[in-house]
């Protein structure tokens, strides 16, 4: 039985996987069981954001020599390096860290620390956004899930984009009931096709959060370790969230790893009210290969983040000038590249052209296609999966 034959017998899906076995990764390329090669602009929706195999932080997977296991209620050298690493990295005031298996668990984390802060309930979020597939992280996320299923919390209240001086006057009056627990969004919304909120909205939101004893959640999930330019995005708008949200590009791909950081204030309000507990958030080996990931990022993030605005600024230079069967709208924050159209068949086409000619993207909502590259993604090499993009047109 051969391998889609497999999965389909065994594996449960919502539909047929794309048709693409992957066997091999190198940088930003990916290859199927056949051989062949696919430049990789989406890198598994802001995972690889140091492209991968990656020597170093495949050598500290396979050097590793600590322990299994050990119970998240002992103590552990790695835990403290990665936490103390995380702190002086994140933005001012979030000085505890609390280790989780994805982003999914940190944003629950999250939501309930909220909870437990303010001893409120409604939460504030953005309409179409993702922040996880849990009960409760849907809840706060798209309103399909709403729609079928209700919520598990009590009231999330959803703000449409475009994410302006508007949109943020309507959260102030939210805010103004004493009733919300928590505003939870990301800095640029990935899964609205990188909505780009205005300075002025932020600016309004955060001092609203606090005027009103709200927390500020920030879903770095997506957006952290480089992804639009700057470390988190958070930093585009000098936010000092009072909760900040981390999974994918923590770990590159290289294990499995989130993380949540607080302020003193909130993660005190936890041990009286609340309790963490993730069997095999912070696993010693996940920790390590974390550590060293960061550690990577951090030692090259001048490089890094320089490739990444210099790159996505030539993505923006190609694609302006490309000639499209229906003009679409480019937003673009470093390398979080979101493409809209006025339909849906014309993107999802060219989607499957790509696929065909070797180059692999995504989308984020049926009108649009979204570019996900890894920061450090070369320049040939992007001018190379442009140009099979264009040729797919």
């Amino acid at each position: 039985m051969d391998t889609f034959s497999k999965d389909k017998r065994y594996i449960a899906r919502e539909s047929a996987p794309i048709p693409l076995n992957i066997v091999r990764t190198d940088g930003s390329c990916m290859y199927d069981a056949r051989g062949k090669r696919y430049i990789d602009f989406y890198v598994g929706w802001c995972v690889g954001n140091i492209g991968w195999t990656n020597a170093r932080v495949r050598e500290a997977r396979r050097s590793f020599r600590g322990p299994d296991y050990f119970s998240p209620t002992y103590a552990n050298r790695l835990w403290a390096d990665l936490a103390e690493l995380l702190v002086k990295i994140t933005p001012a005031g979030l000085n505890k860290i609390y280790f989780t298996t994805g982003g999914t668990e940190s944003v629950e984390y999250a939501l309930q620390a909220a909870m437990s802060h303010t001893k409120r309930a409604e939460f504030i979020s953005i309409e179409g956004s993702y922040h996880g597939h849990s009960i409760g992280a849907m809840s706060v996320g798209d309103s399909e899930f709403r729609k079928h299923y209700s919520n598990l919390l009590p009231r999330c209240h959803k703000i449409k984009a475009p994410l302006d001086r508007k949109a943020a006057q309507k959260i102030v009056q939210l805010l103004k009931g004493g009733r919300v627990a928590a505003y939870i969004s990301e800095p640029v919304v990935c899964n609205l096709g990188v909505e780009i909120p205005t300075r002025d909205y932020f600016k309004t939101v955060a001092h609203a959060c606090k005027r009103y004893g709200t927390v500020l959640i920030i879903d770095e999930v997506a957006t952290g370790f480089g992804r639009t330019g700057t470390l988190f995005g958070a930093e585009h708008y000098t936010l000092n969230p009072d909760i900040l949200c981390m999974a994918k590009g923590l770990t590159g791909g290289y294990s499995v790893l989130g993380a949540v950081a607080m302020t003193n204030a909130v993660a005190k309000s936890m041990q009286w009210n609340f309790s963490f507990y993730s069997t095999f958030g912070g696993h010693p080996l996940n920790t390590a290969i974390a550590l060293e990931n960061v550690r990577y990022i951090i030692n090259n993030k001048n490089q890094l983040l320089s490739n990444a605005n210099r790159i996505g600024g030539y993505f923006v230079q190609r694609l302006t000038a490309m000639e499209f069967r229906h003009q679409p709208v480019i937003h673009t924050k470093g390398l979080a590249i979101g493409i809209h159209f006025p339909n849906t068949a014309y993107p999802s086409a060219i989607k499957r052209r790509c696929r065909e000619n070797g180059l692999l993207i995504a989308g984020a909502t049926p009108e649009s296609i979204i570019m996900f590259p890894a920061l450090n993604l070369p320049h040939g090499l992007a001018r190379e999966g442009l140009d099979i993009f264009e040729q797919c047109l």
